[in-house]
C-alpha cells in the first residue's frame, strides 16, 4: 500500500457497513497504524465495527476538530508521511473534510506534496441533492446557518434570492436538535413557490426525502426530524 494520507468516510448513522462501503475499505484501514480523527471515540467505535479484531492499543491518534486552535501546526501531524508511513483520516459521520476540519489536514498535506487518496463512501450532502430534484449541476452547502433569529432569516431569504439569480440549489444544515425551529424559519421567510426537500437519517432505518413546495409544507403534517441529521435544500 502507498504510503498516502487516506480519507476514510464512516456509516452516517447505526448503519451495517456492507450497505455503504466497499470491502476495499476494510483492506486498507487494517493496514493504516496512525489516524487524524474528528473524535477519538467514535473513531475507535467505528475501527472496532471495521474490525473486531483491531488491536486499537496499537494505534496512535491525534483529534483535529472544531475545538482545536487554528494556530496549532497541523504539519506536525503528519509526521509519519515523511516516514513513508499511511495516515488515516476519520470524521464523525459521512466523509472527512467536507464540511469537515479535516480539511486542514489535507490541505498541509498538499502543501508537503504528500499523496492524498479519498476512499469511497456516503455524502450526506451529495446523497441529498441526488435525492432532491433539484439542479445538481450549480449547488452550494452553506453549512450551519446563524442562530439569532433575525440573522437566521436574514440568510435564509439571501440563499433564496440565490436560487433564482444563479438556478443554484443551496444546502444547508442545523443542529440535529434545532431542526424543528429551522423547518419553520424556512416556512416563515420562503415564497410559497420556493420548493424544499428535507432529507433526513440518510442510509439510516430512519431516512427521510421529500420535498414540496413551501405552500404545501405549509399544509402538511410536521416532519418527524427533530434530533435527527438532516439537510436542508431550496431550489426553484
Amino acid at each position: 500500500m502507498d504510503s498516502a494520507l487516506y480519507l476514510i468516510p464512516v456509516t452516517l448513522g447505526d448503519t451495517s457497513l456492507e450497505q455503504v462501503l466497499p470491502s476495499y475499505n476494510h483492506d486498507v484501514i487494517v493496514k493504516i497504524k496512525h489516524f487524524i480523527v474528528e473524535n477519538r471515540k467514535s473513531a475507535i467505535r467505528f475501527l472496532v465495527k471495521v474490525d473486531k479484531n483491531i488491536d486499537i492499543d496499537s494505534l496512535d491518534f491525534v483529534e483535529l476538530s472544531e475545538h482545536t486552535d487554528e494556530k496549532q501546526d497541523v504539519m506536525a501531524m503528519l509526521k509519519p508521511l515523511e516516514r513513508g508511513e499511511s495516515i488515516g483520516v476519520i470524521s464523525e459521520a459521512g466523509c472527512p473534510a467536507v464540511g469537515d476540519p479535516g480539511a486542514r489536514a489535507v490541505e498541509a498535506a498538499h502543501k508537503k506534496s504528500f499523496k492524498v487518496v479519498p476512499l469511497v463512501g456516503p455524502n450526506a450532502m451529495i446523497m441529498a441533492v441526488m435525492s432532491s430534484g433539484f439542479n445538481g449541476q450549480n449547488f452550494a452547502f452553506n453549512g450551519y446557518l446563524p442562530v439569532k433569529n433575525s440573522e437566521r432569516a436574514s440568510k435564509i431569504k439571501n440563499l433564496e434570492n440565490r436560487v433564482y439569480k444563479e438556478n443554484q440549489t443551496q444546502l444547508f444544515i442545523e443542529a440535529p436538535y434545532r431542526n424543528d425551529k429551522m423547518f419553520e424559519a424556512i416556512l416563515q421567510n420562503c415564497r410559497p413557490d420556493t420548493k424544499l426537500c428535507i432529507a433526513s437519517g440518510i442510509t439510516t432505518p430512519e431516512e427521510y426525502i421529500v420535498t414540496k413546495t413551501i405552500a404545501e409544507w405549509k399544509k402538511c403534517q410536521k416532519p418527524q426530524i427533530n434530533k435527527i441529521p438532516a439537510i436542508f435544500l431550496l431550489y426553484k
